[in-house]
């Protein structure tokens, strides 16, 4: 898969890109960005790829975070996608809310009309995005992690657990843990997948959670969520997905941090953490 550089930088000894491809499952260009380390000039390096969410692109957790000079100590390979198909003819919600449509794809494959033509993020993220990946850059495909913040990180944990061949280590920051039990999941899924909730069931990290016990890889999921988070009650849910986890075996490790709330401030006080513990999963 080719990609169109759109800017390129060096970033603590390594590299900064933002790239444009076009996307066959989503129908449309699809722009995502990379940091390679410096390692990466002797050969192949491990790979974190970030899920972001509500209303962000593929630029927010690169300009935010802060991540890249760890990343860059760790010799650790950044990756973070657009989050949902862009351009003439996609839909975007009706009312032009923030929580359905462009920005807000869900990770998810739309069966309904009009947005079954391009919201495939799904397949986006599991099929073309790996292409673009480690077609173009020196990342190692048996060394990936998923991470992802939000939207972001119910779709890391759908897609982490439903691909355990593809993915070596996994967590979330404040993650939307139950589609089907959140105002937000509510209406994307209701709109994208039709009103059966029973089709949703494969996008609700609860479900996908309560009937992975057989995935061994992970021998660690880790969730970081800030207790001053406004959409800790109404939206996020961890509660469920810690009891669905205990249900079924999956070794989950929610961590709670007093007086932090859903923004990058919180990601950037953590984001250390996170990356530490996904290069301890796949620097061997």
């Amino acid at each position: 898969m080719s990609l169109e550089i759109l800017n390129e930088t060096g970033c603590f000894g390594g590299r900064i890109g933002f790239y444009r491809h076009r996307s066959d499952v989503n129908d449309c260009d699809m722009q995502l960005s990379v940091f390679v380390p410096p390692q990466a000039a002797s050969g192949k390096v491990p790979v974190l790829t970030f899920l972001s969410g509500l209303t962000c692109t593929e630029e927010n957790f690169m300009v935010k975070s802060g991540a890249q000079r760890v990343a860059a100590e760790l010799g650790l390979m950044l990756v973070s996608p657009d989050t949902s198909p862009r351009g003439e003819g996609v839909p975007d919600d009706p009312d032009g809310d923030y929580d359905m449509g462009l920005g807000a794809g869900f990770y998810l494959n739309a069966t309904q009309a009009p947005w079954s033509r391009h919201y495939h993020m799904y397949d986006y993220v599991t099929e073309e995005l790996q292409q673009a990946v480690f077609e173009n850059f020196p990342g190692d495909a048996e060394r990936h992690g998923l991470t992802g913040h939000s939207m972001g990180g119910h779709g890391a944990l759908i897609i982490g657990l439903r691909n355990p061949a593809m993915f070596r280590s996994l967590s979330a920051f404040a993650p939307i843990c139950t589609t089907l039990h959140s105002p937000w999941g509510q209406k994307a899924l209701g709109l994208y997948l039709g009103d059966d909730t029973s089709t949703w069931h494969d996008y609700d990290a609860c479900e996908v959670a309560r009937r992975s016990g057989d995935v061994t890889r992970f021998d660690r999921i880790l969730v970081d969520q800030g207790r001053d988070d406004p959409y800790l009650a109404e939206q996020l849910r961890p509660e469920l997905l810690e009891a669905a986890c205990r249900e079924s075996g999956l070794p989950l490790d929610l961590r709670i941090h007093d007086g932090y709330d859903h923004g990058y401030y919180f990601i950037s006080t953590f984001v250390e953490a996170q990356l530490r513990f996904h290069h301890e999963r796949l620097r061997a």
